[in-house]
């Protein structure tokens, strides 16, 4: 889509924070964050919202999903046990769709939200 910012960012036509990146997906830092970690993942390949995913997009969008603890855990806010058993951390997966689910650029994305509290909820 030749509007599409996301569709540029992965056209590397406009410079991102990039945190991964292979051949059908790329995930970089969010530049409004709404936590102190905030990273999008999104397909290369332009797909508008999650509805708009078809049958064929199925393990483009198990990719993006398995995609996201992995980088909950390389930006330090994955779900963590200590010795003493108590756990701490995690992390916040999101996906906004359409209008009425706040979707504001309409490519499909993951958002992989974490990081110390207080901003636990805001979003």
């Amino acid at each position: 889509m030749d509007n599409c910012i996301f569709c540029k960012i992965a056209a590397k036509q406009i410079p991102s924070s990039i945190v991964y990146e292979d051949e059908e997906l790329l995930a970089f830092k969010d530049i409004n964050p709404a936590a102190p970690v905030h990273v999008l993942i999104i397909p290369k390949k332009h797909i508008a919202t999650l509805s708009d995913a078809d049958a064929q997009d199925g393990v483009l969008l198990g990719k993006m999903l398995a995609l996201a603890p992995k980088i909950a855990k390389e930006q330090r806010c994955d779900v963590q046990t200590g010795s003493d058993g108590q756990v701490s951390g995690g992390y916040k997966t999101l996906i906004n769709t359409g209008p009425d689910g706040g979707q504001e650029v309409y490519h499909l994305h993951v958002h992989v939200i974490g990081g110390p509290k207080p901003w636990r909820g805001q979003r």
